[in-house]
């Protein structure tokens, strides 16, 4: 009888369910959406009953969609959004509010305090990772102070924190836990000594009794029939935060390599091998995993809006009716129009890391018409990319020859070629897209005995687009861009 790993990518859209095969190939995918609850003040939530219903949905609509019986699903792997904080009551499982989503600045007052603002290098000297309301600690402190129901369960030891992954993992093995790639996105958890930081929560009033157990990446987090979408039940054994998911399943294993998620935002990930590196550029340090008994590293930088972008400017802005439409668009735009897109719509990520800065559309002229707009629009995700790259490079002092690249907008070849262009290296695009999901389901196969660590990657197939601007307009574009992000952090 054949054997498949079940799997869910939640992310920051939407819910999928994964099955894979005893090849590691992807047999079926099943998606539900979820809500975006935002408000007049940009602050952006979601609902957390709404994304564990849609989780053990997905799961019973690709096992019917692929006709496979759930007695043949012998693991089952999570890949999540990640900084994404919740609370809940231990007692009776229910949320106390619902999950601020990773893009919510509402906690940049918190940061912004001159006893937490004085202590930011000590943030990142543990954590790796500048302080910024992009993290869960400052989301989490925000809750404590403005949900009088967290201080209340908080005193009676009944307050679990948390991100996606282990709100998912409560509900559906009921333990409380999180793995490392998830904990060091927390800015609460020491990235040298692999624990909670005790200094870190009491300076953002986070009870570290409220935290998950933190284990290694493809440990057994405990077994679930998924609600009763399964027959029986099966161990949950790997857990991977989602970009950490695609490094794992571009291969990305060794020091030197490097990946892309284009996603809703972006993360570009560098692994820099077994101990923590820290850059002097804001690029982040986080755990890469905990993969076989052993912990990994990794540079990163994120952005908090890439292939929103386009969601933007169709479903806010009207300019465009289907995203792919964009793409169509950017090959007929004047080559030589000079408008930019920053998009600052809730401040800048890495590596700017200001909060504060708001978007802008600059470098008009008499030629920029729809097309040049759209073109602005897809060439700013390729630019935010491009910066990480090239301080990725610097800081590992290893020129960076390949940039792997996966999520949804890999699929224009005019982001794609204009990538490799202005990044100056080759950019490769696996056959394959589910790849955050694929990741965990990869490290729980191997967990398993399912799939062979060495031989599991060889199905995948890689698109090359290789540079072919003229470096003295790659230079050109790229100092344009320099000057628009310029201006975009004095707009505040």
């Amino acid at each position: 009888m054949a054997r498949y790993v079940l799997a869910v990518d939640q992310s920051t859209q939407g819910t999928k369910g994964l099955l894979f095969d005893e090849a590691g190939l992807l047999v079926s995918r099943a998606d539900r959406p979820h809500r975006q609850i935002v408000n007049a003040q940009g602050w952006v939530e979601h609902d957390p009953v709404e994304i564990l219903h849609n989780t053990t949905a997905v799961c019973a609509d690709v096992l019917a969609k692929a006709g496979v019986s759930s007695s043949q699903v012998v693991s089952f792997a999570i890949s999540n959004q990640r900084e994404t904080s919740l609370m809940w009551d231990k007692a009776t499982g229910k949320p106390i509010y619902n999950a601020i989503v990773w893009q919510c600045a509402r906690a940049a007052e918190i940061c912004q305090r001159p006893e937490i603002a004085a202590q930011a290098e000590l943030v990142r000297g543990k954590t790796g990772i500048p302080l910024s309301p992009y993290f869960p600690a400052a989301k989490l402190c925000w809750l404590m102070e403005n949900v009088p129901e967290a201080k209340v369960l908080a005193a009676r030891g009944q307050l679990a924190c948390g991100t996606v992954d282990s709100w998912l993992l409560w509900n559906l093995t009921g333990n409380h836990a999180a793995d490392y790639s998830n904990a060091s996105r927390t800015q609460l958890f020491n990235i040298t000594s692999l624990r909670w930081d005790e200094d870190l929560c009491k300076l953002f009033s986070v009870p570290a009794d409220s935290l998950p157990a933190v284990h290694m990446s493809d440990d057994n987090f405990g077994c679930t029939d998924l609600a009763g979408v399964l027959d029986h039940k099966v161990p949950v054994h790997g857990v991977l935060g989602d970009s950490h998911g695609a490094l794992f399943g571009q291969d990305c294993r060794v020091p030197g390599k490097v990946k892309a998620t284009y996603g809703t935002g972006s993360s570009v990930m560098m692994h820099i091998g077994d101990r923590p590196r820290f850059s002097e550029s804001g690029l982040v340090t986080s755990l890469a995993w905990g993969i076989g008994g052993k912990v990994e590293y990794v540079f990163e930088g994120n952005l908090n809006y890439t292939g929103a972008v386009m969601a933007w400017l169709k479903n806010e802005v009207g300019l465009i009716s289907t995203e792919a439409e964009a793409t169509d668009l950017a090959f007929v735009a004047n080559p030589n129009d000079k408008a930019y897109f920053v998009p600052a719509f809730t401040g800048l990520g890495a590596p700017y890391w200001d909060s504060k800065a708001t978007g802008l559309l600059t470098g008009i002229t008499r030629t920029t018409g729809r097309a040049e707009i759209a073109r602005a629009c897809l060439d700013c995700i390729a630019y935010q990319i491009a910066d990480l790259v090239r301080l990725m490079g610097q800081d590992a002092g290893v020129p960076i020859q390949a940039l792997r690249a996966d999520g949804g907008p890999t699929a224009s070849p005019y982001l794609m070629q204009f990538q490799a262009d202005i990044a100056g290296v080759s950019v490769q695009v696996p056959d394959l897209q589910e790849l955050s999901g694929m990741g965990a389901a990869y490290a729980a196969g191997m967990a398993t005995g399912l799939y062979d660590p060495a031989a599991i990657y060889d199905h995948i197939q890689r698109k090359e687009y290789r540079p072919a601007m003229a470096e003295d307009r790659r230079s050109m574009l790229y100092a344009g861009w320099l000057d628009a992000v310029g201006q975009a952090l004095q707009h505040k």
